[in-house]
């Protein structure tokens, strides 16, 4: 997500509001209720784009639109929602689909707040990226999930009879939401996108592994500790078993790729004797 300077300082100002309230809520549920109803908030300024240019409008007067949020979601969404959504509106944003990339950034750190006050962020982590693994590895699969012509609904039936009673419920809340409001953003892509943020909201880096064989817990563990004395932060792992490797691992975290597999050094002496 890229935001311009007013947005920037709009998200950073709802964050803070958002987090007063997660630090007054005592119920996991409510932290859940929170980060659905704002997701619910999304859909419909995604669909209604006269209403997401009237929000968004930071030329207009803010109580007014403070006003509007107040007469349409009084009373539909619960307290604290309307806390948050009102931060938002009267905020100045850089452009309305800037808002709309706000609330939704607001509603996931409202899940993922609840997934570590669980202490389930790990699991969440963890099942995001193996689910956007399972997707990217069957074509068909992918495709149907992303198709923008595709029946909702169908797409929304076919993705929880990959995961109902699978997963967290985080989990499912973020992934069904991904699917069912995807904004320009593929399903797999996506996925990666959601297991960083929450790899980041642990404040660790996310290293992608790609390995010829299974790594075992010890040697997985080995690796997180080198990584994080290379590169002096915490490092979390998704790995990724890729047989074409032949050999090896295939680290990326960031910009930054290290190949040390066998594939990876049978290219470069290639384009050592070609050159």
């Amino acid at each position: 997500m890229t935001l311009h300077a007013a947005s920037r300082d709009a998200l950073a100002a709802a964050e803070l509001r958002l987090l007063e309230l997660v630090e007054a809520t005592a119920s996991a549920d409510a932290l859940t209720a929170l980060g659905e109803e704002l997701f619910s908030v999304v859909d419909l300024l995604s669909a209604q784009p006269q209403l997401r240019r009237a929000f968004g409008d930071s030329s207009s007067d803010p109580a007014g639109r403070e006003r509007l949020a107040r007469t349409l979601l009084g009373g539909k969404v619960s307290d604290p929602t309307l806390t948050v959504l009102v931060s938002v509106v009267t905020a100045k944003w850089s452009s309305p689909r800037e808002l709309v990339d706000g609330l939704e950034s607001l509603a996931r750190t409202a899940l993922l707040v609840r997934a570590e006050r669980d202490g389930r962020l790990d699991a969440v982590e963890d099942e995001l990226f193996r689910l956007g693994r399972i997707i990217a590895g069957d074509t068909d699969l992918e495709r149907v999930l992303t198709d923008p012509a595709g029946d909702t609904a169908g797409k929304l039936a076919l993705l929880d009879s990959l995961i109902s009673g699978k997963v967290e419920q985080v989990t499912r809340v973020l992934a069904t939401q991904l699917v069912r409001t995807p904004r320009g953003l593929g399903v797999v892509p996506g996925l990666g996108r959601l297991a960083e943020l929450a790899a980041k909201r642990r404040e660790r880096s996310v290293a992608h592994v790609r390995s010829a064989v299974e790594l075992s817990v010890e040697q997985q563990d080995r690796l997180v500790a080198t990584l994080t004395r290379i590169y002096s932060r915490p490092i979390a792992l998704h790995v990724e078993v890729d047989p074409s490797l032949a050999g090896g691992l295939l680290i990326k975290i960031g910009d930054e790729v290290i190949d040390g597999s066998v594939a990876g050094r049978l290219a470069a002496l290639r384009r050592d004797l070609a050159g």
